[in-house]
C-alpha cells in the first residue's frame, strides 16, 4: 500500500484496550487549558529505534508483548483510549468519555524505505514521513465521537523500527504524553515488573485546575462560533502542503548558547543597552532560530518594507507557575499559549538577536509573574499564526525539558524523534526537543520550502554575527 511518499505494507491491525474490567466507565470534563486544543490538528511524533533483526523476528517475539504492555499501560492512561464526545446541542461543551467499548487503533506495517535516510539530520522530503503515521480523525464537528490516540509500528527489516503516534492535544500535553510512552516502554522492557513508576501514574482530578478568570466560558464561546464555520480545526492536515517542503534537524549545544549569550552581554555593554532578561538556553535558542527564520524569509521573498510585525509563539508550562499546587502527574493540559512581537526590520538588523532575546525574555518574565494575564486572547492570537503566507511568524512546539530520548523499549535510546504535525503550519513552526547526545543541548526540527531551508541552513551554520 502506498500512503504517499514511500511504500508501506500493512501486516496487521489491532484494537488495544485496557485489560477487561480494570477501568470503570469514566467521564472527564475539559478544563480551560484543554479547550484551545479543540482548534488544532493532532500531534504526530515519530520515534525511530535501531532494531537489527528481520521482520519475522519482530512479529514473532516483540509484537505480542508490545500489544500486551500497551494494554496494561492503558489501564492507567485510559483517557488516551477514550473518545472526545461532541454533544448534539452545541451549547453543551465537549467532554472525554471512556467506556469498555473504547480502544486504541494500532497498525503494524513494514517498509523497505531507507531507515538511515529518514533518521538523518539533512534535508528530507516531508512526504517521506506520512506513511509512518497512523490515521486519526481530526475532530471536526461532523463527528459526534472522536478517538484521541492511534499508533503505528513500522518495521524496517534488519535495520530499525518506527513507532508513530497521532494524538489530540485536547487530552494531554507533551508532559502527560511523555509519562504515557515512558510507562509503555518500561512495561514492555521489563514484563516481570507489575508495578509502574508511581511518579508517572496519571492524576485525573480536574478540580486541581482552578478557573479564577472565567476562561472556560470565554474559550467555549470561541469554539461555538468557530464550530459553525467550515474551518474549525487550525492547521489540519491537508493535501495542499507544498510537496517541495523539506525537513531537517539542527543542533544547539551549550557552547553555542554560551557564545550567543556572551555576544549579547558584550554588545549590550558596548552600546550601553539594558541586557535582555532570562537569557536561558531555551530562550537563547528561540531568539537565534527566530532571527535565522526571518533572515531566510527575507532572502527568499525580498525585504518587506515598513514596520511589519513578526510574532513569535511558544508554549509555557504552568505546573509551577499557577500560584497554587498542581500535582506533577496531573494528566491533561497545563500549558499557556504565549506570544511576543518584534518588527522584521529590527530582527534582520545587526542587533536582531538582542531584539529577539529581549522580546522573548520579557514575555517569559511576564509569565513568571502573572501566568494567565491576557489568556483570554490565546485562541484569537494563535489563529493568526495561520494567516497570510507573507507574514513570517514563528511558533515553537515541543520542549527541551521533556526527556523523550530516554524512552527505552529495550532497544536503546531512540535514534531520532520527529514531530510531523508542524508541517501543517507551512513553514511557520519549529520543534524543540532535548538533544539525544549532548547534555544540555537542544535539537531544532524545521520544515520549510527548500529555498528557505537552504537559506536557513546558511544562516544557522554561520552561528553568531561576526561584528
Amino acid at each position: 500500500m502506498d500512503k504517499g511518499g514511500l511504500a508501506v505494507e500493512i501486516v496487521g491491525r489491532y484494537r488495544v484496550s485496557p485489560p477487561p474490567k480494570t477501568v470503570p466507565p469514566t467521564s472527564l470534563p475539559l478544563t480551560f487549558f484543554d479547550i484551545p486544543w479543540l482548534f488544532f490538528s493532532p500531534t504526530q511524533p515519530l520515534f525511530f529505534y535501531d532494531y537489527p533483526y528481520p521482520t519475522s523476528h519482530f512479529l514473532s517475539t516483540a509484537l505480542r508483548p508490545l500489544i500486551h504492555s500497551l494494554s496494561l499501560t492503558l489501564q492507567h492512561f485510559f483517557a488516551l483510549a477514550a473518545t472526545l464526545v461532541f454533544p448534539p446541542h452545541s451549547s453543551n461543551p465537549p467532554f472525554i468519555v471512556y467506556d469498555r467499548s473504547n480502544f486504541v487503533s494500532l497498525v503494524v506495517a513494514q517498509s523497505t524505505a531507507d531507515f538511515h535516510h529518514l533518521c538523518s539530520n539533512h534535508q528530507r522530503c516531508i512526504n517521506d514521513f506520512y506513511p509512518l503515521l497512523p490515521p486519526l480523525p481530526s475532530g471536526e464537528q461532523k463527528e459526534t465521537q472522536t478517538p484521541l490516540l492511534a499508533a503505528q509500528i513500522t518495521i524496517f527489516s534488519n535495520v530499525g523500527v518506527c513507532i508513530g503516534f497521532a494524538y489530540h492535544n485536547v487530552v494531554a500535553d507533551g508532559r502527560s504524553f511523555n509519562s504515557f510512552i515512558k510507562t509503555w516502554a518500561s512495561l514492555f522492557k521489563d514484563p516481570s515488573s507489575c508495578s509502574v513508576n508511581s511518579s508517572l501514574l496519571p492524576f485525573y482530578d480536574r478540580t486541581a485546575i482552578k478557573d479564577s478568570y472565567g476562561l472556560q466560558s470565554i474559550f467555549l464561546n470561541h469554539w461555538r462560533k468557530r464550530r459553525s464555520s467550515t474551518n474549525m480545526v487550525i492547521g489540519v492536515s491537508d493535501k495542499n502542503l507544498d510537496s517541495a517542503m523539506v525537513r531537517a534537524t539542527f543542533f544547539m549545544c551549550p557552547d553555542d548558547m554560551e557564545k550567543i549569550k556572551g555576544w549579547i552581554v558584550g554588545r549590550c555593554k558596548v552600546k550601553n543597552m539594558e541586557q535582555p532578561p532570562r537569557l536561558t538556553p531555551s530562550n537563547l535558542t528561540c531568539a537565534y532560530v527566530w532571527v535565522c527564520l526571518i533572515k531566510s524569509h527575507e532572502k527568499v521573498n525580498g525585504k518587506l518594507t515598513g514596520k511589519n510585525p513578526s510574532y513569535f509563539g511558544f508554549n509555557a508550562g504552568g505546573i509551577t507557575r499557577l500560584g497554587y499546587p498542581v500535582p506533577a502527574a496531573y494528566f491533561g493540559n497545563c500549558i499557556a499559549f504565549a506570544r511576543t512581537m518584534a518588527t522584521q526590520s529590527e530582527l534582520s538588523g545587526e542587533d536582531g538577536i538582542i531584539v529577539a532575546a529581549d522580546a522573548i525574555g520579557n514575555r517569559v518574565k511576564e509569565l513568571d509573574e502573572a501566568f494567565l494575564e491576557g489568556a483570554e486572547n490565546w485562541i484569537s492570537e494563535w489563529g493568526e499564526f495561520y494567516g497570510s503566507d507573507l507574514e513570517p511568524h514563528v511558533m515553537v512546539f515541543g520542549s527541551p525539558k521533556l526527556d523523550f530520548y530516554e524512552t527505552d523499549f529495550g532497544w536503546g535510546k531512540a535514534r531520532r524523534i520527529e514531530e510531523i504535525s508542524m508541517d501543517n503550519a507551512k513553514g511557520k513552526a519549529v520543534w524543540f526537543t532535548q538533544s539525544r547526545d549532548v547534555k544540555g543541548g537542544i535539537e531544532v526540527g524545521v520544515a520549510l520550502p527548500k529555498p528557505k531551508m537552504d537559506a536557513f541552513t546558511c544562516f544557522f551554520t554561520q552561528l553568531l554575527p561576526h561584528h
